[in-house]
């Protein structure tokens, strides 16, 4: 048995929102209280940590990952905003990349990966072309992924090599959506099993750093094997192995309860049949089904729908769920488009038809991203008591009047997106992710966008977006009746440590009365990510007690 004391500091604890220490033993917390009782346990412990004032927080849980992918890109050309500020520094990036990978693999059988590009911060205002890849590249095979991870431009090598011109989603500029681009992920991520471990494993150490304990992995066959995923579930399963803990997904449609109860047995590890299974696609990508066409569709190369796509059908998605719901364990999809959102309530509806509301209900199922939620679809959510995972980054980088949103949807249809606050005060279950690599791993930006939205009447306090990006994850699971996501008696001890220089009770205007002193005291605190105040730093995470990342001497 092991026990580690942390000693004056702040503890974000509901159970004693004045805590100053804590005492772990064998992974579980068994105390926390003032520092001048903790002064009383340092000669018991094993370990005794000085926080001098920083914060002990329950760890985060990213609900929504892609490790792989994460992985992935970051051994890739970085085309993302901070890294070019141009077409021609993108190309410019891609040409580096290809000489570097020319030294290394003389005979070109490795195609060049990119990752990250958005043309909405380019001067130019558009995207790459394939044979500016070649030209770039020298004709080695190209992908180059879009930001939001649902459309690339390909070099013509690499659409040769994958026969992509015989496909749904094929653009002669090299654009690849839809079918097209399915099939080039799937090419890309056929690495060899030394490349594809590495991947996942600074994917989750990069999580560790940043005060994650654990990530919903979403797994789907353009993204990854079933087998990879069986690996990461081993490489995960215990605390010892230093690695976050991972729930695991994977995204195949289910016509029937057998179907789904052989994918169980076949996978016997899975938490739900969900995650990226695709209603529709991305609104970057122009593939969100909408209800009206996007504003901005000349030129669009690669998109022949006016409104999006639809991937799913109501008919489809009700069988899914009656199956998921037979078989015991969560459906759900990937929707980001209101019209997607209408066939997934659509969905619903003839499955609770079939099955009855109760069962529906029982199986908790989720939905991923639901960028849209009007009056119907939330009544329907509540009714049928589906859980929403959201990436409150996309409203950050994205949001807003003057962001990529409104430049494709308009600027009344975009400030609809993302209702923090109406989902929170209807008691949508929520919990918060970043779809990695699509936004970074960085949940303290995932709080300060809820206490930002453009939207003043959409923000929330800081309090309830942290509680869904610890126990909300745990909870979206079924993981949290151990208490996890909180710091009390008897909780497995997964924290992180924060070094902050100001902590604080953050709430919108008019939530949390700024003038009334007593209408704080009591409430846990956080850092505080008002403007100009810096960055919170992580110092350590602990899994069960177990030492994921560390500072400390």
């Amino acid at each position: 048995m092991t026990s580690t004391l942390y000693r004056n500091g702040v503890v974000h604890s509901s159970a004693d929102p004045f805590a100053e220490a804590l005492l772990v033993d064998d992974g579980v917390v068994t105390w926390l209280g003032a520092e001048d009782t903790a002064a009383g346990l340092a000669a018991r412990a094993d370990r005794v940590i000085d926080l001098d004032g920083a914060l002990v927080a329950p760890g985060f849980v990213d609900a929504h990952v892609h490790l792989l992918e994460t992985g992935l890109a970051a051994d890739s050309v970085d085309l993302t905003a901070g890294a070019v500020t141009s077409l021609a520094d993108a190309l410019e990036a891609l040409a580096r990349g290809a000489r570097q990978l020319d030294a290394a693999d003389p005979g070109g059988e490795e195609a060049l990966l990119a990752f990250g590009w958005d043309e909405q911060t380019w001067p130019e205002r558009r995207a790459p072309r394939g044979e500016e890849l070649d030209a770039a590249c020298g004709g080695r095979r190209v992908y180059a992924s879009r930001v939001d991870g649902h459309s690339a431009v390909v070099s013509t090598s690499f659409a040769r090599a994958a026969g992509l011109d015989r496909l749904t989603g094929w653009d002669p500029s090299g654009m690849v959506t839809s079918d097209a681009h399915h099939t080039a992920a799937a090419v890309v991520r056929q690495v060899s099993p030394a490349r594809r471990t590495r991947a996942y494993r600074r994917a989750l150490q990069d999580a560790a750093a940043r005060g994650i304990v654990s990530v919903h992995e979403m797994s789907e066959p353009n993204m990854d094997t079933r087998e990879g995923l069986a690996e990461l579930v081993a490489l995960t399963a215990h605390p010892a192995g230093g690695l976050p803990h991972v729930v695991a997904y994977r995204g195949e449609l289910c016509a029937t309860a057998d179907d789904a109860r052989q994918m169980l047995g076949e996978l016997p590890f899975l938490t739900g049949i969900a995650g990226d299974l695709c209603a529709d696609g991305s609104i970057g990508s122009r593939t969100a089904a909408l209800r009206h066409p996007y504003s901005d569709l000349v030129p669009a190369p690669g998109v022949a729908e006016p409104d999006g796509r639809l991937f799913l059908h109501g008919e489809e998605i009700a069988a899914h769920l009656a199956a998921c719901s037979a078989a015991g364990t969560q459906g759900g999809f990937h929707v980001i488009g209101d019209r997607a959102m209408d066939e997934v309530v659509r969905g619903l509806e003839l499955a609770a038809a079939e099955l009855g509301p109760g069962p529906l209900r029982a199986a908790h199922h989720r939905i991923e991203h639901a960028l849209f939620v009007d009056a119907s679809a939330l009544a329907a959510l509540l009714l049928y008591g589906v859980a929403l995972s959201v990436q409150p980054a996309f409203d950050s980088a994205w949001g807003g009047t003057q962001g990529m949103y409104a430049a494709r949807l308009g600027a009344a249809r975009a400030s609809t997106l993302s209702p923090f606050a109406d989902l929170a005060s209807a008691g949508v279950p929520l919990a918060f992710g970043s779809d990695t690599p699509v936004t970074p791993l960085d949940p303290w930006q995932a709080v300060r966008a809820t206490l930002t939205h453009e939207d003043t009447t959409q923000r929330i306090s800081a309090r309830s977006a942290f509680r869904a990006h610890t126990r909300g994850g745990w909870r979206l699971a079924g993981l949290d009746h151990t208490g996890a996501g909180e710091l009390r008696v008897g909780a497995p001890a997964h924290l992180a440590v924060w070094r902050a220089d100001t902590l604080a009770v953050q709430a919108p205007e008019g939530r949390l009365s700024a003038w009334n002193p007593e209408a704080r005291a009591g409430q846990p605190l956080l850092p505080d990510l008002s403007p100009g105040e810096p960055e919170p730093v992580c110092l350590q995470t602990v899994r069960d007690g177990v030492v994921l990342y560390d500072t400390f001497d």
